[in-house]
């Protein structure tokens, strides 16, 4: 089996890892073939387009049972993945399948790869993918478990840097920067709970399952305030709003339907919509995606 990484994840390294993810991206032939060996698996194939930041195989175990192996660098915190998805333990998550490993990878149900809520229509995606959202938002891990992951605070404390040097010397973009690194400052100041967070949530994280309807994936796990987590999600499907001649409308719509049904402050979730699509907007445009800097930035002024 050539373990062949889809173009989707040589590109999203490529734009994020210090050297593009060379060095890891060359030995993953071998890690692959090594943690398939090590488990006894039998690979069916490499599930294409796949994730930004692993590498996805469809596998089944010794005793046949449908599986998936991921591996993904460091950089992804694959350890902090596999935390939280031992501590939610296939509540409204895939589930994982051997609580720890001596090589990093995970070993995952098998979910429907190809089915996510994406292909629902969008009000019905929106409604299923934030009931789903909803269970996973539980008390984090007590004890050394606890450190496994970020919060909320020093992730954005990252992105807040970033942002304000992708700003300098951009007067076109300062204005959003300068209104979402405010919004931060204000949202973090009396934060309204302390819940383990998916992170990186929305519709195509969600994908059809046997056990239950729809089952998350993918976590880049954090701590922190809940509205934080439905940000992310307020913006799905952003070429179809910025398309449509009433997309600011419908966006704060959406913001105030989300907020309503998760029970969670329309003002702290557009605070948090704002900073993390100006955040994702000054990424791209860093980077050379410059058509969904544009989308991403067109949204945020519209909050």
């Amino acid at each position: 089996m050539v373990f062949e990484p889809p173009q989707r994840l040589v590109r999203a390294l490529g734009e994020t890892a210090p050297d593009g993810g060379a060095d890891w991206l060359e030995k993953l032939p071998e890690a692959a073939r090594e943690a398939v060996a090590l488990r006894g698996l039998t690979v069916e194939r490499v599930q294409v387009p796949g994730g930004r930041s692993s590498l996805v195989v469809l596998v089944r175990t010794a005793d046949d049972t449908p599986a998936v192996l991921k591996l993904a660098p460091a950089r992804a915190r694959p350890e902090s993945e596999r935390a939280a998805l031992a501590h939610w333990n296939g509540l409204g998550t895939v589930r994982l399948l051997e609580p720890s490993s001596s090589d990093g990878a995970l070993l995952l149900e098998r979910l429907h790869p190809d089915v996510s809520v994406r292909s629902l229509p969008e009000a019905k995606a929106l409604l299923e993918a934030a009931g789903t959202l909803r269970r996973l938002w539980v008390e984090p891990p007590a004890g050394d478990t606890a450190h496994a992951f970020e919060t909320v605070a020093e992730r954005t404390g990252r992105q807040a840097e970033a942002m304000r040097a992708g700003a300098a010397g951009a007067p076109e973009v300062a204005p959003l920067v300068s209104a979402a690194l405010a919004a931060r400052e204000e949202l973090l100041a009396e934060p309204p709970e302390h819940r383990l967070l998916h992170g990186t949530f929305r519709q195509s994280k969600v994908l059809s399952a046997e056990r239950m309807p729809w089952l998350a994936v993918g976590p880049d796990p954090v701590v922190g305030e809940c509205a934080f987590d439905l940000a992310r999600l307020v913006r799905d499907r952003v070429e179809d709003l910025v398309a449509q001649p009433s997309g600011a409308t419908t966006t704060r719509r959406r913001v105030k339907r989300l907020a309503e049904s998760l029970e969670i402050d329309q003002k702290r979730l557009r605070g948090w919509t704002l900073f993390r699509a100006v955040e994702s907007g000054v990424r791209a445009r860093r980077v050379g995606r410059v058509q969904d800097a544009e989308l991403l930035l067109e949204f945020a002024g519209w909050l």
